[in-house]
């Protein structure tokens, strides 16, 4: 899945912006499923068992990623931006971007430090205090690359580095995609429903639809997740490790997962020997949050990559971890498919 995966991080798709990802996953699902697309942009794929299955299981993640959209230019020709998801300002200092469907390279700037005051050289500007340089001259030639509503993502760059790591853009959650699109691309013991869902970053709006529209029984959710496990951090605080497998949540600030589920996945994990682990802190949320509370109710666990800088133009992971990830997932959907 390495080179699935190196591709559909390349891709800019933030939320509500997912059409060269959704394009992408449709060229490579076409053919080993049926699938239909909504109305909110979400793919909704119904892949063929070898067997039928007894409930009705739902695998899904999510297409898009963080990254901003353009409010307007200054006289100058500055671009004026919003943030489209949790991006903290830190990790996008003096980052290159690339913006609208002709992706114009442009870069964050900030006021150099030569001219800064000396107490407020620590202080981190808000977002409202940043604007993207696109080299343009002027108002009028800047609105000539670019306009109001256009997307705007970090620039792509993947890296494979040390013992079986990757760096990129949007690994959150374009991990959880190829995982998906290399189950499809399978034989599956059950039949089963996979949703690429569009709009996580901004509230789980894409899942909350396609989930009502496939009314499953059981689902699992595909994610990444803090990895913190770096100089200064210990014992739950690491919340996982890189290559100890994917992280079960227990609990994030959406979802209270069903117990017995949480315990069931990490049951199987031991069965067939597949690096699995517990995400020990309450932290984050994720697609389960909607997806529990459609229609009558759908029991819901979640298994995450272990990622570190999340939410950022560097996120890191291990190769590994997503294999074992997918494993886990097959697995899983299978008992679910049956029990």
């Amino acid at each position: 899945m390495l080179e699935m995966i190196k591709t559909l991080c390349s891709l800019s798709g933030i939320s509500g912006r997912e059409d060269e990802v959704r394009k992408y996953i449709i060229s490579k699902i076409e053919g080993f499923c049926e699938y239909k697309i909504d109305n909110l942009g979400n793919i909704i794929a119904y892949k063929k068992g070898k067997n039928p299955a007894k409930n009705k299981v739902l695998i899904d993640a999510h297409m898009d990623e963080v990254g901003f959209i353009v409010t307007g230019v200054d006289r100058s020709g500055l671009v004026k931006f919003a943030n489209v998801g949790g991006v903290d300002t830190k990790v996008f200092l003096g980052r290159s971007v690339t913006i609208g469907k002709n992706r114009i390279l442009g870069v964050f700037g900030i006021k150099p430090i030569h001219l800064i005051d000396k107490d407020k050289e620590d202080v981190i500007p808000s977002s409202d205090e940043l604007y993207i340089d696109i080299g343009a001259s002027s108002r009028k030639e800047a609105l000539e690359a670019v306009s109001p509503g256009d997307d705007i993502c970090f620039e792509k760059d993947f890296i494979e580095f040390g013992d079986g790591f990757i760096c990129s853009k949007a690994i959150d959650d374009r991990a959880g995609c190829a995982i998906m699109i290399d189950l499809i691309r399978s034989e599956l013991e059950y039949d089963c429903v996979f949703s690429f869902s569009v709009q996580e970053e901004i509230g789980t709006r894409g899942a909350a639809a396609s989930a009502f529209t496939a009314a499953p029984d059981y689902a699992i959710v595909v994610e990444t997740t803090t990895a913190a496990d770096i100089c200064g951090t210990q014992d739950e605080d690491r919340v996982c490790v890189c290559g100890e497998g994917g992280a079960v949540s227990f609990m994030d600030r959406s979802t209270v997962y069903n117990p017995d589920l949480y315990r069931r996945a990490l049951e199987i994990a031991r069965e067939k020997g597949i690096k699995a682990q517990t995400k020990t802190r309450v932290a984050g949320g994720n697609d389960a949050g909607a997806i529990h509370k459609s229609r009558g109710g759908v029991k819901v666990v979640t298994v995450s990559v272990p990622t570190r800088y999340l939410h950022s133009p560097g996120c890191v992971c291990k190769y590994e971890d997503i294999i074992s990830s997918r494993e886990l997932i097959k697995a899983l959907a299978e008992d679910m498919a049956q029990c």
